[in-house]
């Protein structure tokens, strides 16, 4: 199952529907107690067989957020204090949404769709929502657009691409070569793959490419989005190299521009919707692993065969969200540190392993990674990790 992110989206859905009253349920766009269209009036307009959004909070303030966005999404709102009350409703739900002042889950019930909190309750949200296994983040009000549009499109959902991220299990482990050569071999079976730079102080992943004079939108260009974004406009908008798709920090010496948590949200769900693959070469920081790692299908750690590469990356793992993970080793066969013993130190299985090549370093700085990747043995690595992605992943023409 994908674990979706939702963080900030500025607009305001506010003047989308009305508040309604204190009873536990509420009619999209107007007051009532009602479920079915004989109830009362505002029952009466609900669309058939709209889907039941539960709220678990007892928070006044959350919960009143979250029937404005409620009621914009056209659906039907159900309101419980606690986890033992929700417990009877949870399954039945559409959608469940769970208040940040909820510590516990009735047992035994799925992941709830989405942790909702506060602007001002930081870092603190994405470590309640690991905890409870949550699939998306939203930080209200900002959020709001995004939620009514997520809660709208997830009752008709749209088929969607496998979002790929990769990051190092510490410094210098190669992430980007890995996703680089990753992508190369997808798109080199036919598969429309994006190519998606995560990291603000990683340099750009364009000089990897040698693509920074491609024509494109780099993501300072979209620093000004907000909510949904078109997929078919953001293909049609992005540089191609490799013959993927790619969205880069700009390889310059300038402060990166601020990208809002919105922005990043809209992108990914474009690109999911617009890609068959995307890949994300996702930083070691906070904030990118924050904005990146919560919409990840799958999350692959390179690790050099070292203890000490093994170690950081065990504390990396600490700040991922309940995804699916695995390791890509980095090294040559038969080294002290193999991936057995890796895979036993970090806790994650072992997918693929990276060739150790000479002259890799000289070729990022001279932006010849992609004619690397057609070498015989990268195409075996990516084979293995495209392999382990699903049957739909064809790598037979690769080896």
């Amino acid at each position: 199952m994908s674990r979706h992110q939702l963080t900030p989206s500025h607009a305001d859905p506010g003047s989308a529907g009305g508040s309604a009253r204190s009873s536990g349920e509420v009619a999209a766009g107007g007051a009532g107690t009602g479920t079915g269209p004989g109830n009362d009036a505002a029952g009466a307009w609900l669309p058939a067989g709209a889907d039941e959004v539960l709220l678990v909070t007892s928070s006044t303030l959350l919960r009143s957020e979250v029937e404005r966005i409620v009621a914009a999404a056209g659906a039907h709102l159900r309101v419980v204090a606690d986890a033992a009350e929700s417990g009877r409703y949870w399954e039945g739900a559409g959608a469940v949404l769970v208040g940040s002042d909820i510590r516990e889950l009735p047992p035994r019930r799925r992941a709830p769709a989405v942790l909702v909190g506060l602007d001002g309750e930081g870092d603190s949200l994405w470590h309640l929502a690991a905890a409870l296994g949550a699939e998306r983040v939203a930080v209200l009000p900002d959020a709001a657009a995004w939620l009514a549009d997520h809660l709208s499109r997830s009752r008709s959902p749209a088929p969607g691409g496998l979002v790929l991220g990769v990051t190092g299990g510490c410094g210098g482990a190669g992430a980007t070569t890995a996703a680089v050569w990753i992508a190369q071999a997808a798109a080199g079976l036919g598969v429309r793959v994006l190519l998606v730079d995560g990291d603000p102080w990683g340099g750009g992943v364009e000089l990897a490419l040698a693509a920074e004079e491609h024509p494109g939108l780099r993501w300072p260009d979209l620093s000004d989005a907000r909510g949904s974004i078109d997929p078919v406009q953001l293909s049609d908008s992005l540089p191609v190299a490799g013959g993927f798709s790619f969205l880069s920090w700009p390889a310059s010496r300038d402060q990166p521009v601020p990208v809002a948590a919105s922005t990043t949200v809209g992108v990914l769900d474009a690109a999911r919707r617009g890609y068959e693959l995307v890949v994300v070469d996702i930083g070691r920081r906070t904030e990118p692993l924050q904005a990146f790692t919560w919409d990840r299908d799958r999350i692959l750690v390179v690790v050099p065969a070292q203890l000490k590469a093994a170690v950081a990356a065990a504390r990396l793992l600490q700040e991922f969200p309940p995804v699916e993970a695995a390791l890509l080793v980095r090294g040559k066969p038969g080294s002290a540190l193999d991936g057995p013993l890796l895979a036993d130190a970090i806790g994650l299985p072992v997918q693929g392993r990276v060739p150790e090549l000479r002259g890799v370093a000289a070729a990022v700085e001279a932006g010849r990674l992609l004619d690397l990747g057609k070498r015989r043995s990268i195409r075996h690595f990516a084979a293995s990790v495209l392999d382990a992605l699903g049957d739909d992943m064809f790598v037979e023409e690769l080896v």
